[in-house]
C-alpha cells in the first residue's frame, strides 16, 4: 500500500482537489517533497514563473492534515503558502508594497471562492549586497510572502487556483484573456 491509500479520506480528498488545479500556461506546478515534521499527512505542490519584466517567482502550497488539529489551526486542514519573488528598484522601495502583497494573497483567495479561517503572515522585503567570491550583480532586492490559514472543508481546488493567481499577481502577468501591448515607440 502506498502512504496516499494508508492516509485518512478527508487528506485524501483534499489531495485531489488540489491536483485537478489547472493553472494559466505561464505557470508551471509540480509535486514536491512535502515537510514531514509538520503535521502527521502532508502534500506541497511548488510554482515557478516569470512574468512579462522578466521578474522571476517561486512559490510553495503545503497542505497539512493533522485529524486531531493543532494549536492555532482552528481546524485539521492547513495550509502555508510561501512565495519568494525578484523586485525591480523602483518597486523594492514602495512603501505600500507589504500591503499590496498581503492584498495579493487575500484577493485571490476572495476571488476564487474559497472559504477558509485563522488567516495570518507576513510580507517581507529584503535587499543583499553580494561581496568578494560570490559577487554579482551589485544589488538584488526580492519580495517574500509568507502566509497560512485553515480551509473549511477538503474543496481545495479554489485555494489552488488563488495560489496561481497570487503567483500571476507577483510576476505582473495580466488578468486571463487581457493582452499587454508592448510600449509605444516615440518619434
Amino acid at each position: 500500500m502506498t502512504a496516499m491509500t494508508q492516509a485518512p479520506e478527508l487528506f485524501r480528498e483534499a489531495v485531489a482537489a488540489l491536483r485537478s488545479v489547472v493553472p494559466r500556461r505561464e505557470l508551471e506546478l509540480e509535486t514536491l517533497r512535502a515537510p514531514q515534521r509538520l503535521a502527521p499527512w502532508s502534500y506541497a505542490i511548488s510554482c515557478e514563473s516569470t512574468g512579462p519584466a522578466d521578474v522571476l517567482a517561486t512559490g510553495r502550497l503545503v497542505l497539512l492534515h493533522d485529524p486531531d488539529g493543532q494549536d492555532g489551526w482552528d481546524g485539521v486542514l492547513r495550509l502555508v503558502l510561501y512565495v519568494r519573488a525578484e523586485l525591480d528598484r523602483e518597486l523594492a522601495t514602495d512603501p505600500f508594497l507589504p500591503a499590496v502583497g498581503w492584498s495579493w494573497l487575500t484577493d485571490a483567495l476572495e476571488a476564487s471562492g474559497a472559504t477558509w479561517t485563522a488567516l495570518g503572515g507576513t510580507v517581507t522585503e529584503t535587499s543583499s549586497a553580494r561581496f568578494g567570491d560570490i559577487s554579482g550583480p551589485p544589488r538584488t532586492d526580492d519580495l517574500e510572502l509568507r502566509a497560512s490559514w485553515t480551509p473549511v472543508d477538503a474543496q481545495l481546488r479554489p485555494h489552488g487556483e488563488a495560489f496561481c493567481q497570487v503567483m500571476s499577481s507577483v510576476v505582473g502577468l495580466p488578468p486571463v484573456g487581457v493582452t499587454m501591448f508592448g510600449q509605444r515607440q516615440g518619434s
